[in-house]
């Protein structure tokens, strides 16, 4: 579970970038995490998932996956323990909702801040956003993807559906501990 973390030190970008710096910074967020799964030191793969993993199955770098949604935090969002593939929980808390239109759709999503993370100061700021969509089970891992976030100072929120990623569990589901994506956050889109 500790090399998640690692994603979170990619910087957020921002929408005052130039497209070419925001799609160099996607470009690098996608390479190094392929780099990192390559890497013997630092990869969550063991044995045969760590021999044939090639690369994350990211989709081509395409801007419009990059939204600005309306954010609007949860009021009296009490602490709920949320399912995961081994079987166990680990608690979150609803910290809010993004809504924002994607090739002409409206979408909502629920963003949680798991109650693990923000013990650690690093983390404080941590938010999470595992989603799934018409993807998932066919190009990409059928439970889910997710996305790292940091709480926004006012009403919207960048998601960038560039930096999503699959969780550890789609190539190792035996050594980790993967949070299941809440049915509040499903695509049939």
């Amino acid at each position: 579970m500790k090399k998640i973390f690692v994603l979170l030190l990619f910087p957020l970008l921002t929408f005052s970038q130039s497209k070419k710096e925001l799609i160099t910074a996607i470009q690098k967020f996608q390479s190094d995490l392929n780099s990192e799964y390559k890497n013997p030191k630092e990869t969550p793969l063991r044995g045969d998932n760590f021999d044939n993993f090639k690369e994350h199955p990211f989709f081509p770098v395409d801007l419009k996956y990059r939204v600005k949604a309306k954010f609007v935090r949860t009021k009296n969002s009490v602490v709920f323990e949320n399912p995961t593939s081994s079987g166990r929980t680990q608690p979150y808390l609803e910290y809010g909702t993004a809504t924002f239109t994607l090739q002409g759709k409206n979408y909502s999503l629920k963003i949680y801040q798991s109650q693990n993370l923000i013990k650690m100061k690093e983390y404080e700021d941590h938010l999470f956003l595992p989603f799934r969509d018409e993807t998932n089970g066919k190009e990409t891992y059928g439970g889910g993807k997710y996305m790292d976030l940091k709480i926004p100072k006012g009403d919207t929120i960048i998601l960038d559906f560039n930096q999503s990623y699959q969780p550890y569990c789609a190539y190792n589901a035996y050594d980790y501990n993967c949070p299941i994506v809440p049915k509040e956050n499903f695509s049939s889109h």
